[in-house]
């Protein structure tokens, strides 16, 4: 099956509900499985049941018990294991699941961070929505989107950013600079109906879409309004992939509108390489009006820079000169912090 669409037209699917389509898109085919196969993105339906599954909730189990079975709420969820899965499998059929409240505690990572603990029941649940879900949005995310993802991570964003500059100073042959953004309490500013309605462009199943909305509202932070709810709590895995969704908005601007050619970004911190320096400028006033228009996010005011790559760019953790690289101060101190904890919980290591 192969069609054109133009703009306002629905697809008809058998005796499903019709989708509407709000760009011209092309159907490539549809599937007994209910989801459109579409040049740019696919139309998903009738996840609920892959992601509440059995088989998917205890695969998702096998998952978050790494290096967490010394964990007392992990070990007592673990002794009633096959009573406690089946009864999430129940509660979601029947859509009787709620999500209950979190536990909050702060870390220094080095800054001071206010995390939020969803209980085991909770968190094997955001495992398996995200083993369904992660998978299918990361098609449409850009090549240099850097945060949670696999074959990606931190060392690949910064390796990415120094192959970019190598590309565009032609080897160091010319002076380069870098532009670099942050935004402010990006987590706590996210805003739910946006978020949600993103989720919903790609996902049409109502089902999954009911479970979406229960975990993007299990957590408000203080920030909110009446009328205006946001935030997303650091300590879910669930998080990870709607920063990644909720940011690829920006990705997309980036690439398609502003035309940006070296471009990274790694959650809410991104880089944009160029010769001009003028250009980089220019670029400051269009990105923060596209955050704040369209995802009511703001850039932190003290975390704009322009700099010059043979005096070392600042990024993920580490100081890129133009052929080596440093770790940043903080952290060292934190790596070594870590390995220290790491001993004293397990002393036969220093054995």
């Amino acid at each position: 099956m192969f069609a054109a669409l133009k703009y306002s037209k629905a697809i008809l699917l058998w005796n499903e509900p019709s989708v509407f389509v709000e760009s011209p898109i092309e159907v490539v085919s549809l599937f007994k499985d209910w989801y459109i196969e579409v040049i740019h993105m696919k139309i998903y339906k009738n996840l609920f049941s892959q992601i509440t599954s059995l088989e998917n909730l205890f695969t998702a189990w096998d998952e978050f018990k790494k290096d967490k079975r010394h964990k007392k709420d992990v070990q007592a969820f673990e002794f009633h294991l096959e009573q406690n899965i089946f009864k999430l499998h129940r509660d979601l059929l029947t859509k009787k699941y709620t999500h209950l409240p979190y536990t909050s505690f702060f870390i220094c990572d080095p800054k001071v961070r206010h995390i939020h603990k969803a209980t085991v029941r909770d968190r094997v649940l955001h495992h398996a929505l995200f083993q369904i879900l992660n998978p299918l949005f990361d098609k449409s995310f850009i090549p240099t989107s850097f945060s949670c993802r696999i074959d990606k991570g931190v060392h690949k964003g910064v390796l990415a950013m120094e192959q970019m500059i190598r590309a565009e100073s032609r080897n160091f042959t010319r002076p380069c600079f870098v532009l670099k953004c942050d935004v402010q309490k990006f987590f706590d500013s996210v805003n739910h109906q946006i978020l949600l309605d993103t989720l919903q462009k790609k996902v049409v199943d109502q089902n999954t879409m009911w479970l979406l909305r229960q975990i993007v509202e299990s957590f408000t932070t203080t920030q909110t309004t009446l009328f205006d709810y946001q935030g997303l709590p650091i300590g879910n895995l669930t998080s990870q992939l709607f920063a990644n969704v909720y940011m690829n908005k920006l990705d997309q601007f980036m690439k398609h509108n502003l035309r940006v050619r070296y471009y990274a970004r790694y959650t809410d911190d991104f880089v944009i390489i160029s010769t001009d320096e003028s250009y980089l400028k220019s670029l400051i006033e269009p990105i923060r009006s596209f955050l704040g228009d369209v995802l009511r996010l703001k850039i932190h005011p003290k975390k704009i820079s322009i700099r010059t790559c043979h005096r070392g760019i600042d990024y993920l953790g580490f100081i890129s000169f133009p052929h080596y690289r440093l770790l940043r101060n903080k952290t060292r101190h934190r790596l070594f912090r870590k390995l220290k904890e790491q001993i004293i919980a397990y002393p036969e290591w220093s054995h």
